[in-house]
């Protein structure tokens, strides 16, 4: 967010930041860029927000109200609709945060989207199974990234997740789709997308996050005209249109299958986390913080971007428990394939090791670029294998 805050400034916007952290506590990057901060007492509080706000904001004129977080997005549109702000409308946003109202919003674009069914108790989730058949994909319907989510293969298998849901009002009973997954990310300038990218996850991410001892990687596509993802980019084109969206920043993730058909998967009004949009900068070396700021503030993106590289973040989770004690591998990695690392966050000794299962970047991460996808995912995948950090 720091980053995004200062692509606005730089593009030319009076930029005001809505909080409840108190300003000294706001990164100074992000303190260099506002013009103005409004702390307020409760983001989870609507009305209370929109008083205060209100309140604050007497006299001053709002071009747009942005939100790249998750579970800001609906409290963003009914700050619109309170200031008459364009952008996505509260009804608008829900396409964007619902699951099963996004899935039939496209189901009657004629897209192809998993099987799903939206329950809200133990006996229509009984239900929704039987109709759709094993093996399902159960979610939250306004859930982010792949938490809360189960793949399930049997009843007793389902028996077993049901309780761990509890928690969650309601969840979209999915057909589960086999294939390889990716992203589809967009800069959309007044429903045209002026700038796209493909991610590939290597494994897919309900894999990932399943299983402490992978080392998850995401790969940002050089190539994103490889006619192999030619019918996800159009299926990406034509979800934008179908949802029409207008300007700012979309998330996708879609699915090939091993028959070359490609399913939706789903949609958010935001960019991508994990720092996956560093790995755009880094894959076309431009400023895309800057481009996106441009794209709200003047109606078209100025930064000059070329696609040079395919970027490889992978994300390493320590072995045992407590504080990193050592890293293994450092040194012989870097001396073959250190000149293409462009970011390395890994937790040095001493650092208490982070919850695998609340992280996505988890105990740190190496990305490196290279031009040639093949030697990208070569040196991925030794980092997966031939770097170990340890914890007791």
């Amino acid at each position: 967010m720091p980053e995004f805050t200062r692509g606005l400034a730089q593009s030319g916007a009076r930029v005001f930041g809505v909080g409840d952290s108190p300003a000294h506590v706001l990164p100074n990057l992000v303190r260099s860029s506002l013009s103005d901060y409004v702390q307020v007492a409760s983001l989870w509080d609507s009305q209370r927000v929109i008083g205060e706000l209100h309140e604050r904001l007497r006299g001053q004129e709002l071009d747009r109200i942005e939100c790249l977080w998750e579970p800001g997005i609906m409290l963003a549109a009914e700050l619109r609709e309170h200031f008459g702000v364009p952008g996505l409308s509260v009804a608008h946003a829900r396409l964007f945060r619902d699951k099963e109202a996004m899935k039939m919003a496209l189901d009657n674009a004629g897209i192809r989207t998993p099987r799903h069914v939206a329950v809200d108790s133990i006996a229509a989730c009984w239900e929704a199974v039987e109709k759709i058949g094993y093996p399902v994909i159960l979610k939250p319907i306004d859930g982010a990234g792949s938490a809360d989510t189960y793949r399930v293969e049997s009843a007793n298998e389902l028996r077993s997740v049901l309780p761990l849901l509890r928690h969650v009002p309601t969840i979209s009973v999915e057909e589960f789709i086999d294939g390889e997954e990716y992203t589809f990310d967009t800069i959309t300038i007044d429903g045209r997308i002026a700038y796209h990218n493909i991610a590939w996850y290597r494994p897919r991410p309900l894999i990932a996050r399943s299983n402490e001892w992978i080392s998850p990687q995401v790969i940002a596509l050089r190539d994103v005209d490889d006619p192999r993802l030619a019918a996800g980019v159009k299926m990406g084109f034509d979800v934008i249109k179908a949802l029409q969206f207008g300007t700012g920043f979309t998330h996708m993730e879609w699915y090939r299958k091993a028959d070359g058909e490609v399913v939706f998967g789903e949609i958010g009004a935001r960019p991508p986390g994990a720092h996956q949009v560093d790995q755009m900068k880094y894959a076309c070396d431009f400023d895309v913080f800057k481009a996106w700021g441009q794209a709200l503030v003047t109606g078209r993106i100025e930064e000059h971007f070329e696609r040079r590289y395919n970027v490889a973040t992978v994300y390493k989770r320590a072995r045992g428990i407590g504080r990193i004690t050592r890293l293994d591998g450092v040194d012989s990695l870097q001396q073959k394939i250190g000149q293409h690392v462009v970011w390395n966050t890994l937790l040095a000794p001493g650092t208490p090791r982070r919850d695998w299962r609340k992280t996505l970047v988890s105990d740190g991460f190496v990305m490196l670029r290279h031009a040639e996808l093949e030697k990208t995912l070569a040196m991925a995948d030794a980092v997966g294998s031939e770097l170990q950090l340890y914890a007791e």
